[in-house]
Formats: C-alpha cells, sequence, structure tokens
C-alpha cells in the first residue's frame, strides 16, 4: 500500500505541482487548500505524514500542528514555510511540527526529508541492527499505539512523557525519540548509521560527536544510583538499551 499524504497549501500552484511530484514518487495524496480542511481530512482519514503551509488564510500550518497535537496525534509533519528566520523554524517546532523545508525549495529536498521523517515512525527491521545481546528477556518488550514499556522505561507516545521506575524523565525531543528507538529495541544492537537515519535522517560521518553527546545526555537522566546502567556502547558498533 502507498503510504498517505495529507498536503495543505493555499498557492494553487504550489499545490498542484506538489501533489503531482508526490503522487509521481509513489505516495497517496490529499491535497487541500486551508487548515480548515487539513483539520478535517485528518480526523476523517488519519494519513502517514502532513506536509503544511505554515501562512495559509484562517487557521495556518501552525495552529492545525498546535491541534493536532493537543488532540494526541503524533503524526510525523513537515512544514512548509517563505519564513527564514531561526525564530520562526523555532516556533514551527514549539508548535508540534518534526521537520520544515524552506520555500523556494527543491523537490528532491521534500521527498528526503519525508522518507526520513517516515522511516523514524518505523520499526527498526529484523537485520536493521546488529543483533541481540542477552537473551529472550531482553526482549520483553511491550508496545501499543500509546505507550512503549521496556527494561523499566515506560513512554506515553501520544503525551510524549517517560518514566523510569516511578521518576518521570525530563526528556526534549531528540532525547525521547532516541530513548523510544532504544525501547523499541531493546537488546538489539542498533548501529550508528542505523540511528543518525532515524532520528536526524543522515549521517554525521564517522567523525562526528553528535550521537555520543544526546546519549550522554540521555544517560545522566535514566541512570540512578545502585540501578542497573540501561543504554550500553557496543564499542566500534552502537548503543543498545538492556537491563542487566
Amino acid at each position: 500500500m502507498p503510504q498517505t499524504v495529507l498536503l495543505a497549501e493555499d498557492d494553487r500552484a504550489i499545490r498542484h505541482a506538489l501533489e503531482r511530484a508526490l503522487t509521481l514518487e509513489g505516495y497517496a495524496v490529499t491535497a487541500v487548500a486551508d487548515g480548515v480542511e487539513a483539520l478535517a481530512q485528518a480526523h476523517r482519514t488519519p494519513p502517514d505524514v502532513l506536509v503544511l503551509d505554515v501562512m495559509m488564510p484562517g487557521i495556518d500550518g501552525l495552529q492545525v500542528c498546535r491541534v493536532l497535537r493537543a488532540e494526541g496525534d503524533r503524526t510525523p509533519i513537515l512544514m512548509l514555510t517563505a519564513l527564514v528566520e531561526t525564530a520562526d523554524r523555532i516556533a514551527g517546532l514549539d508548535a508540534g511540527a518534526d521537520d520544515y523545508v524552506v520555500k523556494p525549495f527543491d523537490v528532491e529536498e521534500v521527498f528526503a526529508r519525508l522518507r526520513a521523517l517516515l522511516r523514524r515512525t518505523s520499526p527498526v527491521p529484523a537485520g536493521g541492527g546488529s543483533g541481540a545481546s542477552g537473551g529472550e528477556s531482553a526482549r520483553e518488550v511491550q508496545v501499543s499505539d500509546r505507550q512503549v514499556e521496556a527494561a523499566g522505561v515506560r513512554m506515553d507516545l501520544q503525551a510524549r512523557r517517560a518514566w523510569r521506575g516511578g521518576r518521570e524523565l525530563e526528556l526534549t525531543r531528540t532525547e525521547f525519540e532516541l530513548l523510544e528507538l532504544l525501547a523499541r529495541n531493546t537488546g538489539i544492537v542498533l548501529d550508528h548509521a542505523t540511528i543518525y537515519d532515524r532520528i536526524w535522517g543522515y549521517d554525521f560521518g564517522p567523525g562526528s560527536k553528535n550521537l555520543a553527546v544526546y546519549v550522554g545526555y540521555l544517560r545522566r537522566k535514566l541512570d540512578e544510583p545502585g540501578a542497573p546502567q540501561l543504554i550500553h556502547t557496543v564499542r566500534g558498533v552502537g548503543y543498545v538499551l538492556r537491563e542487566d
């Protein structure tokens, strides 16, 4: 089945051109002209991903984002914006968007960002990591549309809240997504390339310390005195979540 895209763009020429390009790329596209139609369509037939123009009459893209996130909808959202100031981009991310593309854009960039967003929401396939470590108990993962529970960690995916035992963790967006990826694949060593691909959409290269920095942040928030460490480093390979 083709993945579904809900596109909301008030500029007729851009909407038609992007709808055609996405359709040729293999997506099933529903295109609407404003935020009111976007919300109605999202409620009627939830898509796999939304592409929203920021500046639309009536309800704009930011308001659509806020409404969906307030309802607990975690569908990936890519914003299209002509606003290039950092504060404007931050406003979009704070509203609940996952990524943005600045107009005028190259359609190949839109495709790449959509692929990255959709990969984040799908489980790592068998063989996508580097094998299990620690036996069957390491793979005791409970997953539903709303929650992930593994290795003493519980995550409410819609509210974007996480706990270790009874202690709530204060996580940034990236830390939450990294923990979710590791928890969904408890006991499986995920290599650096897989994690970069799922969280950031591209690999920063062998010299990058970006992943190590975020793993360090997450460990400091997860670890407790006298409790087992949860995130383990497999040198030269990647990281695994397991409760030793």
